[in-house]
């Protein structure tokens, strides 16, 4: 929970935004928020969701950024002592709650008393998707935008982190890329320094998809989600980074440059959502479960299933989503390239068939609720015809129990 020193520093910080700048406000409709900003509002109330087990040494560089808005870091950790002292020691000029095991519980309990235990499964243990969690408290507390970055991802020179995923989602500018193959391939907008084929972690391996005649259109939209890309080491899955010699979990390929600042992916198109600097408008949430991960051995997957999940929810409502700028510096830590081949080999098998099931289904509904429960009967109607391994099928089975159940807890917290 807030420190302190941290409770001194955001009541000092918000008083003085109180009185300097004018409030977005928030409109609720049945099952979704919906957001309106006066062009003349400069600060933005922000809700950042990191989930780590380390010393947030990247929060504490993005400080300047961070304290510039209304903004509150949410922190998804193991409630390990001696990394909360650090941590609070090195953030204590930014709000920020920390949530490990003890105080998810105790927040699950409090809201939903004797029923509790079950609400609290969709949370999984001790993996990146329990930035699930995160968006639950922003969801109560009602931020202008969430925003997700991950505990290696440093700043840029010259991509002011919030102000350049604000002004990407609030906008109208950008192009619109559209792909007869179905998918566009985030690594198009990055400049490497190699000039070879490069696909993101999470992009289907089939060959129809590797179909990259896009199709470009000058004009943009203003945005429900916004994905900022990578200079470093980009969103490699570990079967390209052992393809290109690395058995450390990075390889020598790096992003250098982003080529477009705004590219809003067309309607019908999906392409990999890595989590790992990613903004979005709060209504999203209620189709934004990570999903559950760390299961069955399959993990890695939770980003990319809930963007291809948000996006065919996002055509079908007549939103759009967009990715570009911010950059930030990705200093990936090492670890061991093949234990993460073995967590995302199942998940590449079930993403080949998955995405077509999703892109196929016939959704009804007109909120994000709606529309996420109608995509969870359509795919119930499928698994069994689609998967023939009973290992695939259990797994798949839980997910859309989890997801149900996070529609359950999204209803009693609106």
């Amino acid at each position: 929970m807030l420190s302190n020193s941290s409770k001194q520093t955001q009541q000092k910080w918000f008083s003085n935004v109180r009185r300097t700048f004018p409030k977005s406000y928030l409109q609720k409709t049945e099952n979704a928020w919906v957001q309106t900003w006066s062009a003349t509002d400069t600060n933005m109330k922000v809700s950042l969701v990191i989930a780590s087990v380390h010393s947030l040494e990247n929060v504490k560089a993005f400080e300047q950024t961070l304290t510039s808005h209304e903004c509150k870091v949410v922190i998804i950790d193991e409630g390990e002592n001696a990394v909360r002292k650090r941590n609070e020691k090195m953030l204590s000029n930014i709000p920020h709650e920390h949530y490990g095991p003890r105080e998810r519980e105790e927040w699950f309990k409090k809201r939903f008393k004797s029923a509790y235990r079950n609400l609290l499964s969709v949370v999984p243990k001790k993996c990146h998707a329990e930035t699930s969690f995160g968006f639950l408290v922003a969801y109560e507390e009602k931020p202008d935008i969430v925003v997700e970055i991950d505990d290696d991802a440093f700043p840029l020179e010259k991509h002011a982190l919030l102000d350049a995923h604000i002004e990407n989602l609030l906008n109208d500018k950008g192009v619109t890329v559209s792909c007869k193959g179905k998918w566009y391939n985030t690594m198009e907008n990055l400049n490497p320094a190699q000039n070879i084929p490069l696909f993101p972690r999470g992009h289907p391996y089939g060959a129809r998809v590797k179909n990259e005649d896009f199709i470009w259109i000058n004009n943009g939209g203003k945005c429900v989600l916004n994905m900022g890309l990578w200079a470093g080491c980009p969103d490699f899955d570990a079967l390209t980074i052992l393809y290109n010699y690395g058995l450390n979990g990075r390889c020598s390929i790096e992003g250098k440059e982003c080529k477009r600042e705004k590219i809003v992916v067309g309607k019908g198109a999906y392409f990999s959502v890595c989590s790992m600097n990613t903004a979005f408008l709060p209504e999203i949430i209620p189709a934004f479960y990570q999903l559950y991960m760390n299961f069955m051995g399959i993990d890695r997957f939770d980003d990319i299933w809930s963007g291809i999940f948000l996006k065919k929810i996002v055509d079908h409502l007549g939103r759009k989503v967009c990715l570009g700028v911010p950059m930030i510096d990705h200093r990936k830590r090492p670890r061991d390239t093949f234990e993460d081949l073995q967590k995302e080999i199942e998940g590449m098998i079930i993403n080949e068939k998955l995405w077509t099931l999703v892109d196929q289904a016939e959704i009804e509904g007109s909120t994000y609720w709606e529309a996420y429960n109608s995509l969870i009967l359509e795919l119930e109607k499928v698994i069994l015809k689609a998967f023939n391994e009973p290992r695939y099928r259990k797994f798949l089975n839980v997910q859309l129990q989890k997801m149900r159940l996070w529609l359950k807890i999204i209803d009693r917290l609106t």
